[in-house]
């Protein structure tokens, strides 16, 4: 049995509490804002969530070898604190005395951050490893000017530590040569290179218009979802080699399986399931 709660000790909580608790809206956002700043992504409930499946498995496995079933405690405040750990955030602020500022779309660490196009669209440019950097130096064309910064700064680019030190003066220079170009200009010219890059896009572009959002990848499906109709719909995320994944399906109505599981779980008659529906214990699907 898998038993999910906010606190560790049971008390409530919810995402967007945790969040506020364990440092995140205070990382995020403006350096010249003073207030939190909450994110869209549920982030604690999607770890809390995968680590419930995790735990399930690991749990059932356990009984298939020894025949001891257990109860699995989980909550969304120790999935929090377990990632802040592993993440390093937790070490760093201890052993650092470092806690880590609002610094807007700069990648802590490293080169990155989003820049805008001549035609008023935005990417976001990622360079963690010297390959990475290289490939954006050579795409941009801005050697010289990038020399000139590692040398004034006695600094060298190919630690990425180093390229997130000089990223007030290094930002500007790339900013400028993406402004003066459109984005498929720069798209092009970052491919060729193998600049890692993405565009931004709203939920509705991507959509509309990423066929990786759509059924030509192959997670994906559409359903015929009852009350709703027709939709695009996500299967499993893990794709494995030895059992084909099985297309998306409709999520069940409510009550849709109670006689199935009644009969095939519990084991009742058929005489003792519409006996329970007679006495209005259990209904099917509305």
């Amino acid at each position: 049995m898998m038993a999910i709660r906010g606190q560790p000790d049971g008390a409530p909580a919810v995402d967007y509490t945790v969040n506020a608790a364990v440092g995140f809206p205070l990382a995020t956002g403006p350096a010249d804002v003073s207030e939190p700043v909450n994110h869209v992504l549920p982030a604690w409930d999607v770890s809390t969530g995968l680590s419930a499946a995790f735990g399930l498995l690991a749990a059932e496995r356990q009984r298939r070898l020894s025949g001891a079933g257990q109860l699995v405690r989980l909550s969304l405040m120790d999935s929090a604190l377990a990632m802040l750990g592993h993440l390093g955030i937790l070490g760093e602020v201890e052993i650092n005395g470092y806690d880590r500022p609002r610094m807007g779309n700069d990648l802590y660490g490293a080169f990155g951050r989003d820049f805008a196009t001549s035609d008023g669209k935005r990417l976001m440019i990622v360079a963690l490893t010297e390959r990475q950097w290289r490939a954006v130096v050579e795409a941009t064309g801005l050697g010289p000017e990038i020399a000139a910064i590692e040398t004034a700064r006695d600094l060298d680019f190919r630690n990425e530590g180093d390229r997130f030190k000089a990223r007030d003066e290094l930002n500007p220079l790339v900013a400028g040569w993406i402004a003066a170009r459109s984005y498929d200009v720069v798209a092009a010219a970052f491919a060729a290179k193998g600049v890692l890059f993405e565009g931004y896009q709203s939920f509705g572009e991507l959509v509309a218009t990423d066929t990786r959002c759509s059924p030509a990848n192959p997670m994906f499906g559409r359903i015929d979802q009852p009350g709703i109709g027709s939709m695009l719909a996500p299967g499993a995320m893990l794709d494995f080699s030895g059992s084909p994944r099985l297309p998306p399906a409709p999520a069940p109505r409510l009550g849709e399986h109670t006689d199935q599981i009644l009969a095939e779980v519990l084991g009742l008659s058929s005489g003792e399931i519409e006996r329970l529906h007679n006495q209005k214990l259990v209904a099917g699907p509305e």
